[in-house]
């Protein structure tokens, strides 16, 4: 009796030893849109009128960072370097030729190594959907489910409804057949990048039309956004990239910059960014109706960020905090709800960050760190000293620097026809205001020329030069010396 009893205590435990279950890996979503500044969202600029609820609720369940950036472009198509970087997590001087212009798109040894292709030998079931085109092909063919179309237009069919049906259409095929293993899906938009064609009623929502001649101004509209607080109809001095596409040719637009054609470009740009938010909301809802939302980190960033007339711009062919930087929320498992940080992360340590949060090893190849510090409460700021460049045009471009409240943005271009130099005080000057704005506050405008701050412009010189020769920039400016 003694033994039988004995036996079934030993059965009984062994029993309860094959119920116990691995813990449950972490799904993702990660969200990229196509040219959209941080400041167009509530969460960024709480007077913008953009209503996206879904992605200010995000912001409230997650984390956002403020100093979130694109390291820049050697080329004017801006997001071809950098969907280079955060599909190899490597600097923009360390990217394959495919990242300038698309000159050489035959296999690299570093495709294996990119998002796609980490997580499928991780065990992920990996989902592709995003434009076609300006990205870098050898990552993109690594996901095991790809539905890449550019869609720009106002129609569920033609616009930024197709790419989450793709994604509804893929989650639906997983809960249909009982998928266990954990996903990452890539879920990429078309807009608001231009031609910003929205759907009739967030157009009229917003005030907009789809203007198309050049040889008139769109209506105006009391229901279209301000003008930004930056906004100029002239840039101070040329940008240093002839004939560049985003500032001459962009449709309703052209080379115009007055408050009619902006506000109007910026009620498209609004009417593009809602209907984005409205289609997140979507899979959201999906998410949550298959119980994987409580599960699934999702991220939402964007490429890099957009003028639309700031600073005389249209484009993001340019250094300013409008452009340089990037709107980054995210939330998921383990992350605190409603928590803000200054991050000072680059869109190339997303990928050794993912890895992180999923438990894999990045690969050897990538030099962007991991934030999850930061997302544990346990940094701030994963480096001090950021560092950007726009070298599309004439050479060697732009450059800029940021430490503290501090920021430097120098412009070599035109064969040295053109050679400025700005200093700002971003904690007293967030718009990067400029002579040109009529500001009367000391720090209100750039100081480079101001002789009260010759010492902090020639300490943020060095460390201007400093980043280039870490970052193995090809070029230096007029001024630089060894």
């Amino acid at each position: 009796m003694i033994l039988l009893i004995i036996l079934l205590a030993f059965s009984s435990c062994k029993n309860k030893e094959k119920v116990i279950e691995e813990p449950k890996r972490p799904n993702f979503l990660f969200v990229l849109v196509d040219d959209q500044s941080p400041f167009d969202l509530q969460t960024y600029d709480p007077n913008s009128i953009l209503e996206t609820p879904n992605i200010s609720k995000l912001s409230e369940e997650g984390m956002v960072f403020d100093q979130a950036r694109h390291m820049g472009s050697m080329n004017g198509a801006v997001c071809t370097p950098s969907r280079h970087m955060i599909m190899t997590g490597r600097t923009l001087w360390h990217l394959p030729p495919s990242a300038e212009f698309q000159k050489q798109t035959d296999p690299h040894e570093l495709d294996d190594q990119t998002i796609g292709a980490v997580f499928n030998r991780a065990g992920y079931k990996t989902m592709r959907t995003c434009k076609k085109g300006n990205s870098y092909p050898g990552a993109n063919k690594q996901f095991t489910v790809v539905h890449d179309a550019t869609k720009r237009g106002g129609t569920a069919e033609s616009g930024s409804a197709w790419h989450a049906e793709q994604v509804l259409d893929y989650l639906q095929d997983r809960d249909s057949i009982k998928e266990k293993d954990p996903f990452f899906i890539y879920f990429g938009f078309s807009h608001p990048h231009d031609t910003r064609n929205g759907t009739p009623e967030l157009l009229a929502k917003y005030g907009a039309v789809n203007h198309k001649d050049p040889n008139s101004l769109p209506p105006a509209n009391d229901k279209q956004p301000q003008l930004q607080p930056n906004h100029l109809e002239k840039q101070p001095f040329f940008h240093g990239h002839p004939d560049l596409r985003d500032e001459e040719r962009v449709s309703g637009v052209w080379k115009n910059r007055d408050e009619r054609t902006i506000r109007n470009e910026l009620g498209r740009e609004y009417a593009c960014s809602e209907n984005i938010d409205n289609q997140l909301g979507k899979v959201l809802k999906k998410l949550e109706a298959m119980g994987e939302l409580d599960n699934t980190y999702i991220i939402y960033t964007s490429d890099h960020g957009i003028a639309i007339g700031r600073h005389g711009f249209q484009g993001k062919q340019n250094l300013y905090e409008h452009t340089w930087r990037v709107p980054f929320i995210i939330k998921g498992p383990g992350i605190e709800a409603g928590k803000r940080a200054k991050g000072n992360i680059y869109l190339l340590d997303i990928l050794p960050t993912l890895c992180d949060l999923a438990g894999i090893e990045a690969p050897k190849t990538v030099e962007g760190k991991s934030f999850v510090p930061v997302l544990k409460g346990e940094k701030e700021a994963v480096r001090d000293v950021m560092y950007g460049v726009y070298a599309g045009g004439t050479k060697p471009g732009m450059r800029a620097v940021k430490k503290g409240d501090w920021k430097l943005i120098k412009y070599d271009v035109m064969d040295g026809a053109v050679r400025e130099t700005q200093l700002f005080n971003l904690a007293e000057n967030p718009n990067e205001f400029l002579p040109e704005h009529h500001k009367t506050g000391e720090m209100q405008t750039d100081l480079a020329e101001n002789p009260k701050y010759a010492d902090k412009l020639a300490e943020m010189e060095a460390l201007l030069l400093e980043q280039m020769q870490e970052n193995d920039d090809p070029y230096r400016l007029w001024n630089q010396t060894e």
